[in-house]
């Protein structure tokens, strides 16, 4: 009967865990509720065989490792859908569900992990957090031998370039690809302006650019 009770508290634990971490952090940031059933299941899944395994006797803990790295090579390499954050998303659920799992540790013990982990995805995923740095796939009706000139380019159109990688280049129809970081200049500025440190003017229109 105690094990019992011990088991209900780890799940409970775990629901809780992951249903903050579902519906408090990622769905208000990212809005994907395709992906909200597949972090629940995902983790109570993880969960139930890591209770299972601990009810048998079995020692899973080699086996469990493999698998968590083997789902995640699989989410990453076959679904070209799934962003880089959204896997970590995914390797969040199932280290909460293997955490709340392991019969070994207290209930105390494993409430501090996964709070620990908890707080981590938060300030690491928040809006805030370098809130103006920004990629895109650029198309530019031009082709640029210079990379100061490129750089310049880049700087009027976008804002502070921060690293920029050449993706393609077309002289047939005068095109370059590029796939640029760049910080977002500062609401009611021009890039040119947050670029070059001039004064702030009022940015009246579009940038001239195309994003693919």
């Amino acid at each position: 009967m105690e094990s019992v009770r011990h088991l209900a508290a780890h799940l409970c634990l775990d629901l809780v865990a992951v249903c903050l971490l579902t519906f408090a952090v990622y769905y208000p940031r990212h809005r994907r509720r395709d992906l909200v059933p597949a972090y629940l299941a995902l983790n109570v899944a993880l969960f139930t065989v890591v209770a299972a395994l601990a009810a048998t006797g079995g020692n899973g803990g080699l086996t469990l490792g493999f698998g968590l790295f083997g789902v995640l090579s699989i989410i990453r390499l076959r679904s070209d859908a799934v962003q880089h954050e959204e896997v970590a998303y995914y390797f969040t659920t199932l280290v909460l569900g293997l955490v709340c799992g392991l019969p070994q540790l207290s209930l105390p013990m494993a409430a501090t992990l996964g709070g620990i982990l908890l707080l981590v995805v938060y300030c690491a995923d928040h809006p805030r957090l370098l809130a103006r740095s920004r990629r895109t796939l650029v198309t530019l009706d031009t082709v640029h031998a210079d990379p100061a000139a490129l750089r310049a380019d880049l700087a009027r159109r976008l804002g502070e370039p921060l690293d920029w990688t050449v993706m393609e280049v077309d002289y047939v129809r005068d095109l370059t690809v590029v796939d640029v970081r760049y910080r977002e200049p500062l609401p009611g500025t021009t890039p040119l302006a947050a670029d070059n440190g001039q004064a702030e003017r009022p940015y009246q229109g579009k940038p001239a650019w195309e994003t693919v």
